[in-house]
C-alpha cells in the first residue's frame, strides 16, 4: 500500500516544480520548451484526480471499519496504533489535497502563460505591421 501513496507524492514534487519552473521570473529563454513541456504532461497527470479520488475512499473506508479504541480495554500497544493509524490516515489526507491543489495550480498557470505567450506575439505583429 505504500507504492500510492510514494507515486502520489512525487506527482505532487513533480506538479510543484513545474508551477515554480514556471512562475520564477528570468527563465524566459526556458520557458517556451518548458510550456511545451507542460502542456504534454498536463494530461497524463490527469489521471493524479482518479487516483486521488480512490486512495481518498480508501482512507474512509479503513477509517470507517477501524476498531474504536475509547474504553480501557485496550492495550496501551493498541491504543499506540489505533493513534499512528489516525496520524497517517490525516498526513495521506493531506497529500491527496496537495496533489489536487498543485495539478488545479499547475493546469491554471499553464493556461495562463500560454494566453500571455499568445498576447505577445500578437503585440509583436500588430507592431511590425505598423
Amino acid at each position: 500500500m505504500a507504492l500510492e501513496w510514494v507515486v502520489l507524492s512525487y506527482a505532487a514534487g513533480a506538479e510543484a516544480i513545474m508551477v515554480l519552473l514556471l512562475t520564477i521570473p528570468g527563465l524566459d529563454g526556458l520557458r517556451k520548451g518548458l510550456i511545451a513541456v507542460t502542456r504534454n504532461l498536463l494530461k497524463p497527470f490527469m489521471s493524479v484526480v482518479p487516483f486521488c479520488l480512490f486512495l481518498l475512499m480508501d482512507i474512509y473506508w479503513k477509517y470507517e471499519t477501524m476498531p474504536s479504541c475509547e474504553s480501557d480495554s485496550c492495550t496501551p500497544t493498541e491504543h499506540l496504533r489505533h493513534q499512528k493509524s489516525i496520524m497517517k490516515s490525516q498526513r495521506n489526507a493531506l497529500l491527496i489535497g496537495a496533489a489536487l491543489v498543485f495539478y488545479w495550480l499547475l493546469y491554471s498557470v499553464t493556461h495562463l502563460v500560454v494566453k500571455i505567450e499568445q498576447l505577445n506575439q500578437r503585440v509583436e505583429r500588430l507592431k511590425n505591421k505598423d
